[in-house]
């Protein structure tokens, strides 16, 4: 896990944090880590497979949504609420409320 790539603040593109949070498993991912609070990664969208959700994280972590950190065998993972905010104030805020959460398979 060593040398996961985060896009700097600066570097944050707006069409790749839309890309990314076009997907409604992303968008969730997004919700569940809206508090504020860092998550082990099995316990963000635990019914998604895990190479489902590998694929889904590196697309959010690439596109500057979120940040992981390796501990161990665990990875967490938080969102970037700051850095996006930062480059595109209320943007997060507008995605996560104009988006229903997603109902469980």
């Amino acid at each position: 896990m060593a040398g996961l790539h985060h896009p700097d603040t600066a570097d944050i593109e707006l069409v790749d944090v839309l890309a990314a949070l076009g997907h409604p498993v992303r968008m969730e991912v997004a919700r569940t880590l809206a508090d504020g609070e860092e998550r082990f990664c099995g316990e963000v969208v635990p019914e998604i497979p895990k190479s489902s959700m590998t694929h889904h994280l590196r697309v959010l972590r690439e596109s500057g949504v979120i940040r992981q950190r390796p501990d161990g065998r665990r990875l967490y993972l938080a969102l970037r609420c700051a850095d996006i905010d930062g480059r595109f104030p209320g943007l997060l805020d507008i995605l996560l409320a104009a988006s229903p959460p997603r109902s469980s398979p």
